[in-house]
């Protein structure tokens, strides 16, 4: 491992997209080894050596390899506190990680592979499936009905301040702007108001992957 911390992934993963987001917010340099997911590239010996699920996104920091998102970016906010990324009240901090643990398990397969996959990539999920792209958009709008009653009146998901959570369902939502089913998914109340602010956070914008 180097002294500089290495990113194995590639950009259009929104899991990578999170962890380059807070590496931005912290102004930490690392160098980026592309992985891609669709290409196939996750399932050869190279990158199975270093995460046998072959998954993205890997980091190799400080004589660590990290594997998970979230521990990831739990590391990257212990190591460079400011500006953090991680709620400074216990209460916020279960609320962030709540979420986080929605997005994981409801949050990524309903709203990339359900509805996103859907329009963006059918072929890499079997082709387009009307059913489970209607049982995708009705789960998204539960899950995030749920987290804009959790986030309230406050500018973001757990707090006065930008979380793993808030940086965690923003590439999710992005492709999901991409898709006609947009509009519907901005129906969720309170839900627009949190994206356009996303939206113009700068460190997001930063790390939009590049389409095409």
């Amino acid at each position: 491992m180097t002294d500089i911390p290495v990113l194995y992934g590639f950009n259009g993963s929104t899991y990578v997209r999170t962890v380059r987001t807070v590496l931005a917010k912290k102004s930490i340099a690392y160098d980026q080894v592309p992985v891609n997911v669709l290409a196939g590239e996750t399932r050869q010996p190279e990158h199975l050596a270093r995460h046998p699920f072959g998954k993205v996104p890997v980091l190799d920091i400080d004589g660590l390899r990290l594997r998970e998102t979230e521990a990831i970016c739990r590391y990257l906010d212990d190591r460079t506190p400011e500006p953090s990324v991680v709620p400074a009240g216990a209460k916020d901090r279960a609320l962030m990680t709540e979420v986080i643990n929605m997005i994981g398990s409801y949050g990524y397969n309903a709203m990339l592979g359900g509805v996103a996959a859907y329009h963006l990539f059918p072929d890499f999920v079997g082709g387009k499936n009307e059913e489970a792209r209607q049982q995708g958009l009705e789960d998204t709008k539960k899950l995030l009905t749920l987290i804009m009653e959790i986030k309230g009146d406050r500018p973001w998901i757990a707090g006065e301040q930008p979380s793993i959570a808030d940086y965690l369902l923003g590439p999710l939502m992005f492709y999901l702007s991409l898709t006609p089913d947009m509009g519907e998914v901005l129906g969720v109340a309170g839900l627009e108001d949190w994206w356009d602010r996303l939206s113009a956070d700068e460190h997001f914008v930063q790390t939009e992957p590049a389409l095409g």
